[in-house]
């Protein structure tokens, strides 16, 4: 008997190795390619895409086939810029002294589900409360649903930057002074050992700011508030890590001295001048342009009490400007990575970018390609993720439609799969 049940789990191992999924599309946007194709097959085995198939094929008796012949079919889209911590509202300021990190976990983990239905299968979190690395661990492990996630851990700046939670309050309102456990740092060496600490509790990419920023209680959004020797300080730091660096920065000063220093992306990137756009395109800067926050912080500064008077004046002043910046930083030539800022806005509404994207002036296919191919690139994840291709993960979506035509398909998703499970087919 005990033979018996030996071969028969055998057999059963060997047959669940051995099935494949053919996922049939009607329209398939591969990542790369500038054209769609028409009629193909995608092959699934376990974790990975095997094959890539013309015309509709189904496999063996065995295998599994998916139906999307009347769907346009896409890699899993990639958002460079989340923080699934949390989610704007009235009540922000208050939650951060309400809240405690249990709740922030729970809540972190109904926002990566709702990202992953949306289409996005891969982001990174540019910085929380390091709740972010938790939720990371926990996703890897499938005990969250949620998308692939790369994250920051805390975000770095100086003594009253973007970063330092102690702006705007009196001097004992924390009982303790910020420092680079709290990501405040000031001069190289205390940059360093900030890095160093992100990199100790398992950040996978460093998130600087090198201007203010407009959800904090500073008057100024847009000064530069880093050196260039800062700057540099943590370029290479996190360089001897393997980590790259991500940028908020608004003011053209502080986006000059970033590029200078050798960061990956600038984040926001709001007002950008010529010279910012020529040293972007010399050293290979990508932008992460997030005009949606934008929008949405305009927007919520319109209603009466939504933010404090400083927010609500940054919000109008920045907000406002992104779309128009990033229209003029494509036409520039500068590299776009798809990024949101999730979390500035409603989480799950991410795919609303392409539309803004598409409106300054970039073509939906460049659009669609900015969230796969060239954010993979960003990411430094090009061997695993952004494209339709043997070998990589089976990170696979679709639509009703053609985006193409109607860029705001996106905003819909019919299908989602990530690493070959299917979370949704409509």
């Amino acid at each position: 008997m005990n033979k018996l049940y030996t071969l028969l789990l055998v057999l059963f191992s060997l047959h669940a190795f051995a099935q494949k999924t053919y996922i049939q599309c009607g329209k398939l946007i591969d990542g790369t390619s500038n054209q769609p194709q028409s009629q193909m097959t995608i092959v699934v085995e376990g974790t990975t895409i095997t094959d890539i198939q013309k015309g509709y094929t189904n496999g063996g008796a065995s295998d599994k086939v998916i139906d999307l012949k009347n769907k346009t079919v896409l890699p899993g889209l990639i958002d460079c810029h989340v923080h699934l911590e949390s989610q704007q509202s009235k009540t922000s300021m208050l939650e951060q002294f309400t809240k405690t990190d249990a709740d922030v976990a729970y809540d972190a983990a109904v926002y990566a589900k709702r990202t992953l239905l949306a289409g996005f299968t891969t982001v990174r979190d540019l910085g929380g409360s390091g709740v972010n690395i938790s939720l990371r661990k926990a996703v890897a492990k499938g005990l969250v649903d949620g998308p692939r996630i790369m994250t920051a851990g805390r975000a770095i700046s100086g003594s009253g930057g973007h970063m330092d939670n102690s702006d705007g309050f009196r001097d004992d309102a924390f009982n303790h002074k910020m420092g680079p456990d709290d990501g405040v740092a000031d001069g190289p060496d205390e940059m360093i050992k900030a890095v160093r600490l992100q990199f100790k509790r398992g950040s996978d990419v460093i998130k600087i700011a090198s201007t203010g920023g407009v959800l904090d209680l500073s008057e100024n959004s847009s000064g530069a508030e880093m050196t260039i020797d800062e700057i540099k300080a943590v370029v290479e730091t996190a360089k001897d890590y393997g980590l790259k660096v991500a940028c908020h920065a608004h003011g053209a000063e502080g986006i000059r001295r970033a590029i200078i220093g050798g960061v990956a992306s600038i984040e926001h990137g709001s007002f950008m001048n010529d010279e910012d756009f020529a040293l972007a395109k010399q050293h290979g800067t990508y932008l992460v342009p997030t005009i949606i926050a934008g929008k949405s912080v305009a927007d919520s500064a319109k209603i009466p009490g939504f933010f404090p008077p400083v927010i609500m004046r940054k919000a109008t002043e920045v907000g406002t400007q992104i779309q128009a910046t990033f229209g003029r930083a494509y036409k520039a030539g500068v590299k776009i990575a798809f990024g949101t800022d999730a979390g500035v806005y409603r989480h799950g509404k991410n795919a609303m970018e392409f539309q803004y994207m598409v409106e300054a002036g970039m073509p939906p296919m460049e659009a669609i390609k900015a969230a796969t191919v060239n954010a993979a690139d960003l990411l430094g994840m090009s061997n695993k993720v952004g494209s339709i291709s043997k070998g990589k993960f089976a990170d696979i979506v679709a639509v009703d439609g053609d985006p193409l035509a109607d860029i705001t398909t996106l905003q819909k998703m019919a299908f989602v799969m990530k690493d070959g499970k299917i979370y949704a087919n409509q």
